[in-house]
């Protein structure tokens, strides 16, 4: 079941949702249309679109182990095939459209100095977001067994956002799919295998990135639920959230954390409570803090569906 979530971005905020699913989405229920068509859209000023080689050029200059890898971008999407209009509050299924994009051109629209002036004004975040490389990032609210929420501080060294708090996460990526280019699919049904395959992969990312930043081994992972797309206003950066269930105790965690593969990303590791939690959203990427609103929402839903049960029980009576 999706909401949509027009009315749930307080003014002024850091972060846009984009979509909500507070009942979680499993596999069934979400599907990928990728394809060249929701692909960035050059923009038709030649200066600004030249700017783009010139602030990776300065920034491989800077770091020259920067690679220009492959990422999916964010277009938009769709409610049961209604074409993204939202027209109904509730569905069961929502379709990811995606293009392709790279590191290089994220730098140089998203993540430049000039990253506005890619902006189109326009309701229609498909149009606004159209020149922009937006790739779609990924996040875990991961719960363990005593009900603790595990947060990750950046490391000083990383690229966006050094020394934030952030949920576990990444990038879903093409070449786990064998994507490094668009291809002319030959016929319908090897189109529809390749968006079966990109769906998976939304999926399978998300636990491979908790793995290799959290150390927590993936037979301890519950398979991850979809509760919705945020994106930060500053640079518009789209990210889509999952639930995890852990069934470690926080107590655990730090001792899988001294081994995590990918431990270099950040300096600490943290498990807390919901307040805790909310106290830390202020130290947040906005498109984390919107992974933290869609969390409340998802809770918001399952205190409701109790209060009904308790309600439904005490008319029995």
């Amino acid at each position: 079941m999706a909401k949509l979530a027009e009315e749930m971005n307080p003014e002024g905020s850091q972060y846009q949702i984009l979509l909500s699913c507070p009942f979680g989405l499993s596999p069934s229920q979400l599907s990928v249309d990728f394809s060249k068509s929701h692909d960035r859209v050059p923009h038709p000023d030649p200066d600004l679109e030249d700017s783009i080689s010139q602030v990776w050029e300065k920034r491989i200059q800077g770091n020259s182990s920067l690679f220009n890898g492959q990422k999916f971008r964010y277009g938009s999407y769709s409610l049961d095939g209604d074409g993204g209009s939202g027209s109904t509050n509730e569905v069961q299924h929502v379709c990811l459209r995606l293009g392709l994009t790279d590191y290089r051109t994220f730098v140089g629209t998203n993540l430049s100095s000039l990253w506005e002036k890619f902006l189109v004004t326009s309701q229609d975040d498909s149009i606004r977001c159209r020149h922009t490389s937006s790739p779609l990032g990924n996040g875990a609210v991961i719960e363990t067994s005593d009900k603790k929420i595990i947060v990750l501080r950046r490391s000083n060294n990383v690229g966006e956002f050094p020394g934030h708090y952030v949920f576990p996460g990444g990038h879903p990526e093409p070449t786990a799919v064998g994507i490094d280019y668009h291809q002319l699919e030959s016929n319908v049904r090897t189109g529809e295998l390749l968006n079966k395959k990109v769906t998976q992969e939304m999926f399978d990312s998300i636990i491979c990135e908790v793995v290799e930043e959290t150390g927590i081994p993936a037979s301890s992972l519950s398979p991850p639920l979809f509760i919705g797309i945020s994106r930060r206003e500053l640079n518009v950066r789209p990210t889509m959230f999952f639930f995890v269930k852990c069934s470690h105790h926080s107590d655990d965690i730090p001792r899988l954390y001294s081994s995590a593969e990918d431990g270099f990303e950040s300096t600490q590791l943290h498990t807390v409570s919901l307040d805790e939690l909310k106290m830390m959203t202020s130290r947040m990427p906005g498109c984390h803090h919107g992974g933290y609103a869609l969390y409340e929402l998802m809770l918001q839903r399952l205190k409701n569906i109790k209060e009904t049960s308790v309600l439904a029980k005490e008319d029995d009576a």
